[in-house]
């Protein structure tokens, strides 16, 4: 049972077939925190306007957030691009699940970090149209590849691997977009006067500290399969959940204040 304080998830994209909602349900329920934030693209409405991909495990994260909000942890939903129509409910809660258009989170070390899903940046990142066009086709091209080279690994005793970040992690362009996505998050945070930033939105997991600001990108749900998590100690951590529980990055000493557990 992994126990922390609060817990950041984004990008789950319920409704589409490439959301991994079974690893994301093996982690909720070995997961204990006082408070969720779910930073948009949660439901993937744009996915279900073509095709809706829905089965059950996606359906039993749907109950256990809302359990977990009737149990008394705090499950604050932040929408995105994808479940954009949610913004309009901004103010309201459904089964004790609270709609924001943006948060602020204070950790237990006194961090102030901004929350929200991070799609607002998308004209200081994109390139233009034809490349943004070019991004989301190449994009579902990786996750076609990502799903058949997972079910020949599991054909053959393998774990998951994810493929697709592993290939954007060596295209040039991608890591370009992705630098110019993280100076514009830190750019809002720092104007903001907070300490850091949580968001999602570009499915690429990540800590770091840059011009004195925390950077956290909790990841997705589709490929990564990462959870961002303040532990017990107010430290931040990054998870990777999938057969095993890994914890893959967190804040250096001189900014947890501890070392990481």
């Amino acid at each position: 049972m992994l126990h922390c304080r609060t817990i950041f998830l984004s990008d789950v994209h319920l409704g589409c077939k490439d959301c991994r909602a079974d690893y994301l349900l093996s982690f909720l329920q070995q997961s204990q925190a006082d408070t969720i934030y779910l930073l948009g693209d949660i439901i993937d409405l744009w996915a279900m306007r073509k095709q809706v991909h829905w089965h059950l495990n996606q359906n039993k994260v749907v109950r256990c957030l809302l359990d977990k909000a009737e149990q008394g942890v705090e499950v604050v939903y932040i929408p995105g691009n994808h479940d954009e129509a949610m913004r309009l409910y901004a103010g309201k809660s459904f089964g004790n699940i609270r709609i924001a258009l943006r948060g602020c989170h204070t950790t237990l070390q006194g961090k102030k970090l901004l929350l929200l899903h991070g799609d607002e940046f998308d004209k200081e990142v994109n390139f233009g149209r034809a490349h943004a066009w070019l991004g989301d086709n190449l994009y579902d091209f990786l996750l076609f590849l990502n799903r058949w080279y997972n079910r020949l690994r599991r054909l053959t005793g393998g774990s998951y691997f994810s493929l697709a970040a592993y290939i954007k992690s060596k295209v040039p362009g991608a890591k370009k977009a992705i630098a110019r996505y993280r100076a514009a998050a830190i750019a809002k945070a720092k104007r903001g006067g907070f300490d850091g930033v949580v968001c999602g939105h570009i499915h690429h997991p990540e800590i770091r500290l840059e011009q004195g600001i925390i950077y956290c990108n909790d990841g997705d749900w589709i490929d990564s399969c990462t959870a961002l998590v303040e532990q017990l100690d107010g430290s931040l951590a990054l998870y990777h959940w999938t057969e095993q529980a890994e914890k893959i990055a967190a804040l250096p000493l001189s900014v947890s204040g501890k070392r990481a557990a």
